[in-house]
């Protein structure tokens, strides 16, 4: 793709998130989100294969789909009650509608469907920013918009984990993967959000970290599925020591950074007295274990045949930039002990 033209769309990516931050009307926001749509589907498009054009076309008709109810329910919102602020949410016809809206733009359950089609037919790095920067717009409006206690979100909370943990168990290509993963990790950040926003806010951020992560790491060594995993070791043996490492810890296992979201999260759903809710998700969180270590299991103890050139590709210099994966990898496996700073900065 011509450099200026990628330019323009990457900003127009940020430019439509940024609009959506700062906005308190619901139009503002609506058309942020719009430029954000229009702005990542040249993107997806841009290799003309029957898959990404197929991808492109199922994406636009799913955001178009919610656009169109974001805008239906701000209109109805401001008809019912006078008000076109974000935080003015207060009859519960325009407040379902519109929630319902933003889980279907960003994948959650049951409006998850069209998301592991969709990241199948793009290449790795598109489907990174679909999988974390295409968040944080709907997450921002979520946020703003969280006024009263409900029984929705929590409800398709727990139906994303649960769909998010099964959905993945069966997959063998690795953005299909990664899209279950990011449904499982919605399910999480969804379900605290009422309860402490702050916990959401980190759980969002350490996610996108460790997404970002693997999505570089697997562009780097150009694998698609899990057998491309196993003829890593050959190309970047460092990366493929600290894969594992990486998988683990979007598991939720400790000592590493994913450990702390889930753990802060089943603290506070303990303190809320909702013991059966915690129960299912720390349950829930086993499932996604299972595809992670099969990927782990696939990094570091599958050995692909090899012949002499085949195994010293590790010599060569790779044109690929290594830095931005090395800092985000190194994070995602030791901001633990930062978690407790990161909460009181955020109070």
């Amino acid at each position: 793709m011509n450099p200026y033209i990628l330019s323009t769309l990457l900003f127009g990516l940020g430019l439509g998130t940024t609009i959506t931050f700062m906005s308190s009307h619901w139009l503002l926001a609506w058309m942020g989100l719009e430029i954000n749509t229009l702005a990542i589907i040249p993107l997806m498009a841009q290799h003309h294969h029957p898959r990404s054009i197929e991808a492109s076309t199922k994406y636009f008709i799913t955001q178009a789909t919610a656009a169109a109810m974001i805008l239906f329910a701000s209109t109805t919102n401001a008809w019912l009650t006078g008000q076109w602020s974000i935080n003015e949410m207060s009859h519960p016809l325009p407040l379902t509608i519109i929630t319902m809206a933003l889980a279907l733009k960003i994948g959650l359950a049951p409006m998850h469907a069209w998301l592991p089609e969709v990241l199948q037919g793009l290449d790795l790095t598109t489907g990174m920013i679909l999988s974390t920067w295409q968040k944080l717009a709907p997450f921002a409006l979520l946020l703003q918009m969280n006024t009263q206690p409900s029984t929705m979100l929590p409800m398709m909370a727990v139906m994303s984990t649960l769909v998010g943990g099964w959905g993945g168990l069966n997959q063998t290509q690795l953005r299909k993967i990664m899209a279950y993963s990011s449904i499982a990790h919605l399910g999480w950040m969804i379900l605290i959000m009422q309860y402490s926003p702050k916990l959401t806010i980190i759980a969002l951020l350490t996610y996108m970290i460790m997404t970002f992560s693997a999505f570089k790491l697997f562009d780097l060594n150009k694998a698609t599925s899990i057998n491309s995993l196993a003829s890593s070791w050959s190309k970047s043996p460092v990366l493929t020591a600290l894969t594992p490492l990486l998988m683990l810890s979007l598991g939720g296992l400790p000592p590493m950074t994913g450990f702390a979201p889930k753990w802060m999260i089943l603290y506070e759903l303990t303190k809320q007295e909702l013991m059966p809710l915690a129960l299912i998700m720390a349950l829930s969180a086993l499932l996604s274990l299972y595809f992670y270590l099969r990927l782990s299991y696939a990094v570091t103890l599958t050995l692909s045949p090899n012949n002499t050139p085949g195994i010293a590709q590790w010599r060569l210099q790779t044109p690929q930039m290594t830095l931005p994966v090395s800092i985000t990898l190194l994070s995602s496996l030791t901001l633990l002990p930062m978690l407790p700073t990161m909460l009181a900065l955020l109070n």
